[in-house]
């Protein structure tokens, strides 16, 4: 990060990153959650813990790219929820598995084409484009293709539910997915040469184009991205419950991603914040959650303490990386 936590460093001159004053957070709550609540630190809580968190941990990781890269990408649950509720209809039928899973990819994959188109070509900013752009697609899929609410899981289809119930030696296969997410995502920004684009992008995109990168393509690629990692969390969120839900896609969802993101580092300025700011994010939601469930408190007084902590990671942000004009412009 080119703009480190000034205000988080010491005397020594030891300078702390955002990420890593987050994972302080997130051992002190562990430590005071372990003391002071009851069941907090058995393996079983733990174990439930990490899994429910996963899902959300896999479309933060989606929303990342876009964020790094300047952008925003308000339809990521709205793609997801249509995606994967088509994918279990067409398993409904007699489709195999591979070709509804093909299916629900290419939704996805339009849906990051049209929102790139919109962002990079019309040049309208992402906030007001993907968040058009989601209940543009969610109202369409409601009034033509999906039957109901609720997409209901047939039992003969193994492998999504594998992914939502699974285990592998004991680790809970949504952990798991959420990992390899992470690897694969992290490998693609700090080694590949698209990754080094979407930083570029992100951290001066005027700059980037005169350095020979295609912004506008890039642009849909970041949005494509986004998209098909969202279907993998919605493919996790159906094998865990046996089916979704697509009211998740009128819910708070979205702003938890967000609040994962911003409150992990990775700055609304673009260019700066990697998936460890994710999987920190992660952590510490997840974290923050699984207490104020033990603690049994309602969904309102959970939304007021989620609310408090976004617009806090917010306020640090804007300290931190002051807008620019063309933050501005973009709706940033």
């Amino acid at each position: 990060m080119s703009a480190v936590l000034a205000r988080f460093r010491p005397r020594s001159g030891v300078q702390l990153s955002q990420e890593q004053v987050v994972l302080l957070v997130v051992v002190a709550l562990f430590m005071v959650f372990s003391f002071v609540l009851d069941g907090f630190l058995s393996v079983n809580n733990l174990l439930n813990l990490a899994r429910s968190v996963s899902a959300l941990g896999i479309l933060s990781v989606g929303m990342a790219v876009v964020v790094i890269a300047r952008g925003m990408d308000l339809s990521i649950v709205a793609s997801m929820g249509v995606a994967t509720a088509i994918s279990i209809q067409l398993m409904q039928t007699q489709a195999s598995t591979p070709v509804a899973l093909l299916v629900g990819l290419g939704v996805v994959l339009l849906m990051g084409v049209f929102n790139g188109f919109l962002i990079a070509f019309v040049e309208i900013p992402a906030l007001f484009a993907t968040l058009a752009s989601g209940l543009l697609v969610y109202g369409l899929a409601r009034t033509t293709v999906l039957d109901g609410l609720i997409a209901e899981l047939p039992g003969d289809r193994t492998f999504v539910r594998w992914l939502g119930q699974g285990a592998v030696l004991g680790i809970p296969v949504p952990i798991l997915v959420f990992l390899v997410v992470a690897v694969l995502a992290q490998f693609m920004l700090g080694r590949m040469r698209t990754g080094r684009f979407i930083y570029a992008h992100g951290d001066n995109a005027g700059a980037a184009a005169l350095t020979g990168v295609s912004v506008r393509p890039y642009t849909t690629i970041e949005y494509m991205l986004s998209a098909a990692i969202g279907f993998v969390g919605g493919l996790v969120v159906a094998g865990s419950v046996g089916g979704l839900n697509t009211q998740v896609i009128d819910g708070s969802l979205v702003y938890d991603v967000l609040l994962v993101v911003v409150v992990g580092g990775i700055s609304l300025v673009g260019g700066r914040g990697s998936v460890l700011s994710v999987v920190v994010g992660t952590a510490l939601i997840g974290v923050m959650l699984n207490g104020m469930t033990i603690l049994n408190m309602n969904t309102h007084e959970k939304d007021i303490v989620k609310g408090l902590i976004l617009l806090s990671a917010l306020v640090l942000d804007n300290r931190l990386h002051p807008r620019d004009e063309e933050t501005v412009r973009q709706g940033d």
